[in-house]
């Protein structure tokens, strides 16, 4: 699922536009392994914004917004600004309901009930692949707020004809990096061994020895398509480290996870207008850790390793031995989250706020497409009330939304 799986309901609904006066970003130091790959591909080229998308748009922001310019007006204002421009600029009001909308129609998550609580950071001024780092780090540091996390989208510069927009490769603001051993097997993160490869290749030098939750830099590309590294400070990663409220040899596994979940390489598209870097983050279902990142086989595989410490009889999965390791894992997750002070849902209560954010969407005459592979969590997902019942098909078409990886 994404990483909006859920947002505290007691965020404000402001929009953060920094001054133009602001000093460049000064809060992260500049990264001293910045590279430029040596041979940059074609620059993309970029079609004027569809006036169709741009009206949709329009209609659904006046059918639920109050506005202080009228209808008709704007819309002529946007038609102009095609006419002349192949694309147009939202107004700050429309850049954040257009953000929180694309959360609203997020089919795949479950954590949707607080859509328009979404915090944005409008750094549309800002393409230059170091600030754009720099903004990002500055986004970590801010939706984490020493544990309490903040759903958050920071919306850099939008792709317009002729001058296309940055993009973040990693898929994560904060990933942990994966490298193949002599034996074939893998240290850290297997889900990363071809960022970790690409990163290392244009300049990165990991810690010495290197760890399994080494912090990857950001890998950031211009309107080129030119990469350059990007330093993310350990010291802006919040990371829980796990232990179990009964198994005390459960730290001795040294596990750790970060406390922001920022998805940064899907493309926001809000009326036609595309912006290809948008980092946005909800905060973690104990799930998501537990269950996935440190269980699946493909990832961190630690459910035999977990099974062996408990003594469990693995000879056979009729024994069950990867189910009773799992729970232990995710409650592990929870119960280290919640005492560090840091946010996290669980699936039993976040499946019921999802049926609530259903009801208020059927209520407010609003279809509510669901991906039921993703909104049923990981484990125990009979005995959620997501389970007994079926949802709306996605609809590719839909508008706004966040985009597939590369669109």
């Amino acid at each position: 699922m994404t990483p909006l799986a859920g947002a505290p309901a007691h965020c404000t609904d402001d929009i953060v536009v920094p001054r133009q006066t602001r000093q460049a970003y000064s809060d992260a130091p500049r990264c001293p392994v910045s590279a430029v790959a040596a041979t940059p591909p074609a620059e993309r080229t970029i079609e004027p914004v569809d006036l169709a998308a741009a009206e949709q748009f329009l209609d659904l922001y006046y059918s639920e917004n109050p506005a202080p310019v009228a209808y008709e007006e704007r819309l002529r204002e946007v038609r102009t600004e095609i006419d002349e421009t192949g694309s147009y600029d939202h107004t700050p009001e429309e850049l954040a309901f257009g953000a929180r909308v694309a959360w609203r129609n997020s089919a795949r998550c479950i954590g949707r009930l607080y859509w328009n609580s979404l915090h944005l950071r409008d750094r549309r001024m800002v393409s230059d692949p170091a600030e754009v780092g720099a903004e990002s780090v500055a986004h970590l540091r801010e939706s984490t707020r020493g544990g309490r996390v903040r759903s958050t989208i920071t919306i850099f510069a939008p792709d317009r004809p002729g001058r296309p927009g940055p993009r973040i490769v990693n898929e994560q603001l904060v990933r942990y990096a994966g490298r193949r051993r002599p034996d074939g097997t893998v240290l850290g993160d297997p889900r990363t061994l071809d960022l970790t490869t690409r990163a290392l290749a244009l300049g990165w030098q990991p810690a010495d020895p290197p760890g399994r939750f080494d912090i990857l830099p950001l890998i950031i590309t211009d309107g080129a398509d030119r990469a350059t590294l990007h330093d993310v400070p350990r010291d802006a990663v919040l990371e829980v480290p796990l232990s179990h409220p009964e198994h005390a040899w459960f730290a001795d596994l040294f596990l750790r996870w970060h406390a922001v979940p920022a998805i940064s390489n899907m493309p926001l598209e809000i009326g036609g207008v595309r912006y290809p870097a948008a980092p946005f983050n909800g905060y973690y279902l104990g799930t998501e850790i537990g269950a996935r990142n440190l269980a699946d086989p493909d990832r961190y595989d630690m459910l035999p390793t977990i099974a062996e410490r408990m003594g469990l009889d693995t000879s056979s999965p009729r024994t069950l031995w990867k189910d009773r390791a799992l729970v232990e894992l995710v409650l592990a997750v929870h119960h280290s989250f919640d005492r560090a002070g840091v946010t996290m849902a669980d699936h039993h209560t976040e499946s019921e706020r999802f049926l609530t954010h259903l009801d208020r969407e059927e209520r407010a005459g609003r279809q509510c497409p669901a991906d039921w592979s993703w909104i049923v969590p990981p484990i125990s997902g009979g005995a959620t009330p997501v389970f007994h019942r079926y949802y709306d098909e996605p609809l590719p078409d839909t508008r706004p939304a966040f985009l597939p990886p590369g669109s």
